[in-house]
């Protein structure tokens, strides 16, 4: 006999369904309780699972609510379901897939996947073939519930479906999609293409043995009448342009046509899906040979794609002016990342290019809309083809710009910029004859009488901020620096954001050239202080931080620090110890101690107390949540490796002046907990820290030295390459100190460091300051470390040739000429790369180049003339003529 509700009961269900759709929040706990109470009985659910599918004089809500309910239980506990309980919920679930409601459907799908995915697929053998047996239904609602289901389920559950676990059932579903693929109805038709896609990017076998079928049938639904067909087919188009190439480059020609075409689908998702297929295009090595011919088209249609919608700009509110007095509502405010220090060594190359992730520069901020639309990724596939195509592409773009730039209508004109802005980076070159002419008329947008005008053209200016620095100051870095700096204290919180960014960029390019506009610079920050809400001050701190890391010890006098330090330390007293918002301070406050220097001192205690109070508290919480993780919360341990790096900046800053705030705390028993915290991110701060304190107050530093040199050793783990490489280079740091007290350590790190330098792929950053430090050990202790040479000398040469002279570099290869005095065989076999590196110094130290100069010849004088002259001749002729020139060999 079937399972019949008690009618109280069900009258308490239904009761509480009522009560669970108030808005009121009161009534809202009572309803949490009594859910709590009433899931002590097993047949609760039941009487949940027979609303949902019975009790059809109820209203639709009620009964789906009852199902979304049952839902969350199956999530929470469904393992302690007793089995007559689970049994009665599968059997109604595919009894009833078929209600004449689509809400009630679409519930009972979700219910039916939930179930499926806490490992019942596999003990619910009857549920897949049931589903799919139920498409054969001559009714409608049951075939499109039974769809439905089993969409939900290939979305869940798609890898175990093409595994041997359940005896590969996508055999049979996969050509059984495809039939429907005809089928009369949209929603059905919608749904199998949905299920099909969700095998394409794994290349699910069963998927693969049909490709050429599902690529037909794809083609024949090409021109659906129905958009979520429509969306459908270019999604799946778009993947297998991915991992099946192959399969369509015999039809790429009719493919491309028709996705220009769909690219402008009137309905805003099928465009979308669409525009993908050029992002996705542009990666493939075979874009510039099949999308050349079709520039002409496809060019005009992204630019159109890259105008506000009526609805973005309702969403933006692209007619409020000015919102400065507005508060931020706090969910706009993205949780930020501290990205913790990680020391590295200058190049010879000046100022290495960041690649740029095209992600993120793209971001011309239109956050508060759903994060990606239509105008986004046509500035995205843009920016990438421009990267492919670089000057191919201006011939179809010139002519398109010069309209949309000067534009009577904002939006428009304003489409106009975004382009400018994205084909920066691939087009550079093409742009330059035209900038002279072009960066003027951005920097009048700057002051257009439209906000998003405005926004927009501080981003696309920010791109160009490269070539603006190279040219002669007067000419456009001093008016785009005058004009973004009036943006910043714009009217409209969204310009205000988007200058201050743009400012940063260029802050990062121009470096030293704003010195001279200090005074002018920090009164606009400064005054910012007091005018910006909360989201942008974060991103102010950001912009000082940038300034300071630019212009370096050029801010450190008097008139500067008195604008700029008073109302950093006001926010800083104003803020709890609690609060996130100190994550960007501090990291603006760690590129000004570093900048000022010994002009931080006057507010180095209160700072440096914080940090140390920071540091405990964090460590603190973390002990008491290892031994009772029930009561207390896990600390957020960004505050410690905020605090820790911000401690680095002040011993960088500060150097032997920070001597007196260490003595007089507990930061080095902090520091060694902290060195051995079991997140990495604190590991790796902490050594950046202990390397800053070792050059700043060694004296402080020494005593633990017996019980950090083990911890040291023990993180030279590339696994985790951040932490790796500040543990390197804290040794070596380290080694400088202690000279030859150094060598009852060394055996504890030497054999790691050997490692790594032979490891293959090992990350540039690493490979340096591996070799830097291997060079200081030897350095310190020739005896213990030179016998090892010939095992490391090769990929040191290698990796330190790029370095430019300084006193790592000088400290390290004096090392290397006191080993090979120790051990001259060890090198014997690789001196090429020796006398290779060795020509790297532009100006060694006379005493440097003097032992440079006696292994060289040395060397050459122990082989004898007519041997050392075949060696050089395999020397290539830079590398001849600058050893001849400087040592005479």
């Amino acid at each position: 006999m079937d399972w019949q509700p008690d009618e109280q009961g069900l009258q308490q269900v239904l009761q509480l369904l009522k009560d669970s759709q108030s808005p009121n929040t009161a009534t809202q706990r009572v309803v949490q309780d009594k859910l709590k109470q009433l899931n002590q009985f097993p047949d609760f659910n039941n009487y949940l699972i027979f609303v949902l599918t019975r009790l059809k004089s109820e209203d639709e809500p009620t009964r789906s609510l009852s199902g979304l309910i049952l839902k969350n239980n199956v999530k929470a506990h469904y393992q302690s379901f007793p089995p007559p309980v689970a049994d009665f919920i599968k059997q109604e679930c595919l009894n009833n897939i078929g209600d004449a409601s689509s809400l009630i459907r679409a519930t009972i799908g979700i219910l039916i996947t939930t179930i499926a995915s806490k490992g019942e697929l596999q003990m619910w053998p009857e549920l897949l073939p049931q589903l799919c047996n139920l498409l054969n239904s001559e009714d409608y609602n049951t075939c499109e519930g039974a769809f439905g289901a089993l969409q939900k389920i290939c979305e869940d559950s798609s890898e175990l479906l093409d595994s041997d676990a359940l005896n590969r059932p996508l055999n049979i579903m996969i050509p059984k999609f495809l039939q429907f693929f005809k089928h009369c109805s949209p929603k059905i038709r919608s749904h199998a293409i949905a299920c099909v896609n969700q095998f394409i990017m794994d290349r699910a076998q069963a998927l693969m043995d049909n490709i050429d079928t599902f690529i037909e049938h794809l083609f024949a639904l090409a021109v659906d009448e129905d958009p979520e067909v429509r969306k459908n087919v270019c999604r799946a188009l778009v993947m297998l342009l991915e991992v099946r190439i192959d399969r369509l480059i015999p039809h790429m020609h009719s493919i491309i046509q028709y996705m220009l075409q769909r690219t402008q689908d009137h309905d805003e998702n099928v465009a979308l899906e669409a525009c993908e297929f050029w992002l996705t295009l542009a990666e493939q090595p075979i874009c510039k040979e099949v999308l050349s011919s079709h520039l002409v088209q496809l060019i005009p249609i992204l630019v159109n794609g890259m105008k506000y919608s009526e609805i973005d700009i309702i969403l933006l509110k692209g007619d409020v002016e000015e919102d400065e007095a507005v508060p931020d509502s706090e969910q706009d405010i993205k949780p930020r990342f501290h990205k913790s220090r990680t020391v590295t060594l200058p190049h010879e190359e000046e100022r290495p290019e960041d690649p740029e992730d095209p992600e993120e520069d793209d971001d011309d901020d239109d956050d508060t809309l759903s994060d990606w639309n239509l105008r986004k990724c046509s500035a995205a596939a843009l920016d990438v083809l421009a990267n492919v195509f670089r000057e191919e592409l201006l011939p179809h773009l010139l002519p398109l710009l010069k309209g949309l730039l000067f534009h009577p209508e904002w939006v428009i004109k304003e489409s106009g910029i975004l382009v400018l802005g994205a084909i920066a980076e691939g087009c550079m070159q093409g742009m330059v004859p035209y900038l002279p002419e072009l960066i003027p008329h951005l920097i009048q947008c700057l002051s257009d009488k439209k906000a998003l005008v405005r926004s927009i053209a501080c981003w696309t200016l920010s791109r160009y901020a490269h070539w603006v620095v190279s040219q002669p100051p007067d000419m456009h870095l001093k008016p785009l620096m005058t004009e973004l700096l009036k943006r910043i204290l714009d009217g409209n919180k969204r310009v205000q954001e988007a200058a201050c960014s743009a400012f940063a960029t260029l802050e990062e390019e121009a470096c030293t050239e704003l010195v001279p506009y200090l005074s002018f610079i920090l009164d606009t920050l400064v005054f910012a202080f007091g005018k910006y809400q909360h989201k942008n001050l974060l991103i102010l701190y950001d912009a000082i931080g940038t300034l300071a890391d630019s212009v370096g010890h050029h801010l450190n006098q008097p008139e500067y620090i008195q604008k700029l330090m008073p109302p950093l330390i006001q926010k800083w007293n104003e803020l709890k110890d609690e609060d996130k918002d100190l994550f960007p301070l501090l990291e603006c406050l760690s590129s000004v101690a570093t900048a000022l220097q010994s002009g931080f001192l006057p507010y180095c205690e209160p700072v440096y107390q914080r940090c140390v109070t920071l540091v405990q508290k964090t460590l603190a919480q973390a002990m008491m949540y290892n031994q009772h993780p029930d009561q207390y919360e896990a600390p957020d341990k960004d505050f410690m490796i905020v605090a820790l790096d911000l401690l680095s900046g002040l011993a960088e800053g500060l150097g032997g002046q920070v001597e007196q705030l260490v003595a007089r705390s507990n930061i080095m028993t902090l520091l060694f907990q902290c060195m051995q915290d079991t997140m990495p991110e604190v590991r790796q701060s902490s050594f950046a820290l202990l390397g800053d304190l070792t050059k700043a107050c060694f004296m402080h530093v020494k005593p633990c030295i017996a019980e950090f040199m083990p911890i040291l050793g023990t993180n030279l783990n590339p696994e985790f390459i951040s932490v790796c490489n500040n543990a390197t280079w804290a040794i070596g740091e380290i080694c400088m100190q202690m000279g030859a007290e150094m060598q009852p350590y060394v055996q504890m790190v030497l054999n790691n460091l050997v490692e790594i330098i032979n490891r293959p792929n090992t990350p540039k950053t690493l490979l340096e300051n591996t070799a830097i430090t291997i060079g200081r050990l030897g350095y310190v202790c020739p005896q213990e470390v030179a016998p090892m040479l010939q095992q490391f000398i090769r990929p040191w040469c290698t990796s330190l040739r790029n370095i430019r002279d300084n006193e790592e570099k000088d400290s390290a290869f004096r090392g290397i000429c006191m080993m090979i005095g120790v051990n001259p065989g060890g090198v014997v076999q690789d001196f090429i790369f020796f006398c290779d590196a060795v020509a790297s110094w532009v100006s060694p130290k006379d005493d440097l180049r003097d032992m440079f100069y006696k292994i060289l010849h040395g060397f050459k004088d122990q082989v004898g003339e007519e041997n050392w002259q075949q060696f050089s001749e395999q020397f290539p002729p830079l590398l001849k003529e600058r050893l001849a020139a400087f040592y005479g060999v």
